[in-house]
């Protein structure tokens, strides 16, 4: 498919809708991570389900990063064919041709995975025996979020167990990521939950200890409170994704002072053009449903106060406006997606600007790659 834009044209001369990433923005967030850490020892393994693209992931591990998580095997695939050569499958993967991809995947780079049963540590075992290769297993402890993950303490450590017995498998950590933490807006609330998560991590290092077991790695965290993990005293690797981008749910969140965080910019756009001006105080845009997810919330309308964006279609984007605000056909908006990652996984290419001029064009590797 013929990119959206080319290295030099104006920003305006772009077609829409096409994914915008401020490099500024973006540039000034991979420095704020680091900033931010200043004083803690952990290591930081960014999240690139947020982002999908090898080029980014190559940007984070250049600043120090020690790899990269995804969530699926053809992510991972992806990423390893774009030279990122440390990878950590944040999830359980089940299925005999996902395990056979993951096993040979894993004779290219440094791979890790997650597993919360016994049945999936055997699997994972059966796989890279028949190939002959090696994985490092995390063993994903349910610290609060309520999704997959085997209870804290004994029952995670009789995993560990299980796993470091498995030929072909290392176990290489816990895996303690809070979820459900990340949008709560309050920061009292984040505390506490991440409390929670940490009482659940140290319950399960003594029964590992009782087992005779240590766990070399407890990797988690995300955007909204990698600082708490950090400071934990238990975690020693984070994994935040959509500090590279944010978004208008992210910039929902609110500090100490009750104002929205601040430690990352806005870096990414959706770009948008007028198709449309059906009556005074409406506008329609040509950016729908399958140009961004509205799942988290209809995106924000950057650089018009005047405008909001109201409602989605499949190709349209309804914007009403205020009073005396009128936006003539043609006219380029940015919206703030509501939600980056699953708005990148639609487009092809992320279009990098820099004094309204596009700098660079980078694909969006792992777009799709949900298997």
């Amino acid at each position: 498919m013929n990119p959206p834009a080319e290295p030099g044209m104006p920003v305006q001369a772009v077609d829409t809708p096409a994914l915008l990433l401020d490099l500024d923005a973006f540039e000034f967030n991979l420095e704020a991570l680091d900033r931010s850490l200043a004083g803690h020892t952990v290591r930081v393994r960014p999240h690139a389900k947020s982002h999908k693209c090898a080029a980014i992931a190559r940007a984070q591990m250049a600043r120090g990063a020690v790899g990269v998580c995804c969530q699926k095997v053809s992510e991972a695939e992806a990423l390893v064919d774009g030279g990122v050569g440390n990878v950590l499958v944040s999830n359980e993967i089940i299925g005999e041709r996902k395990l056979a991809r993951l096993a040979a995947l894993a004779g290219r780079a440094q791979l890790g995975v997650l597993v919360d049963d016994p049945q999936g540590a055997a699997t994972l075992a059966a796989a890279v025996a028949a190939v002959g290769t090696r994985l490092d297993v995390y063993v994903e402890v349910d610290v609060g979020a309520g999704r997959c993950g085997v209870a804290p303490g004994e029952p995670a450590a009789a995993l560990a167990t299980l796993v470091a017995r498995q030929p072909g498998l290392h176990f290489a950590g816990l895996h303690a990521y809070q979820g459900a933490a990340q949008h709560l807006r309050a920061p009292e609330a984040r505390a506490a939950a991440i409390d929670t998560a940490v009482a659940g991590v140290r319950a399960t290092q003594t029964a590992l200890a009782r087992a005779g077991l240590h766990a070399a790695v407890v990797t988690g965290a995300g955007t909204g409170t990698y600082l708490l993990e950090a400071a934990s005293g238990v975690y020693n690797e984070i994994q935040p994704g959509s500090y590279v981008f944010m978004d208008a749910d992210y910039q929902r969140n609110l500090d100490a002072d009750g104002a929205p965080l601040s430690t990352f910019r806005q870096s990414l756009y959706l770009l948008a053009t007028v198709m449309s001006r059906p009556r005074p105080g409406r506008a329609v845009v040509d950016a729908g449903l399958k140009a961004h997810s509205v799942d988290s919330g209809m995106p924000l309308v950057a650089d018009f106060a005047g405008a909001r964006y109201t409602r989605a279609s499949d190709e349209h984007g309804v914007l009403e406006l205020a009073p005396g605000t009128e936006l003539p056909l043609g006219a380029r908006i940015r919206l703030v997606p509501g939600h980056c990652d699953p708005t990148v996984n639609l487009h092809e290419w992320i279009v990098g600007v820099r004094g309204g001029v596009v700098e660079c064009l980078w694909p969006v590797d792992a777009r799709g790659a949900f298997f």
